[in-house]
């Protein structure tokens, strides 16, 4: 198991690219500081399952297969253009492209993720991302 917050980062990364969500969750606390950059009445938010709160290990797991679930495995891809590590703080910046299944609809998406590391596991998850390109994807009723 990795212990520092860069070494563990890297390891979420591979297991990212491996679509594995049980050795992803693995690498989280089994209660987790989750916070996703959606207000709870943002119209489409309903029309992706994956968006919602979540707070332990398991949910984190089911986060990861939502995800595949509704997207198209072969169209995504996911670009990290920097990752800043302050102790057990760390900030991933990039961008998403991704696809998804029931409405066919491309999307791309600016994202930023804050996550802390303690004795190495993910202890916060916080997600800052274009909902609006996400929603437009998934509900036909927006306009992205």
């Amino acid at each position: 198991m990795p212990t520092d917050t860069h070494t563990t980062l890297d390891e979420l990364l591979q297991r990212l690219g491996k679509n594995d969500p049980e050795r992803m969750a693995d690498l989280y606390a089994e209660h987790v500081d989750w916070k996703l950059s959606w207000p709870e009445a943002e119209q489409g938010r309903s029309a992706m399952p994956a968006i919602r709160h979540r707070s332990t290990r398991a949910d984190v797991a089911d986060h990861f297969r939502s995800l595949a679930e509704h997207h198209i495995p072969e169209e995504a891809d996911t670009r990290i253009e920097r990752i800043l590590v302050d102790g057990d703080d760390a900030v991933l910046q990039g961008e998403i492209r991704q696809t998804a299944r029931h409405t066919g609809r491309r999307y791309r998406a600016r994202f930023a993720l804050h996550r802390t590391v303690e004795h190495g596991l993910i202890t916060r998850h916080h997600v800052y991302e274009d909902s609006l390109a996400v929603a437009g994807a998934f509900d036909p009723e927006v306009k992205a």
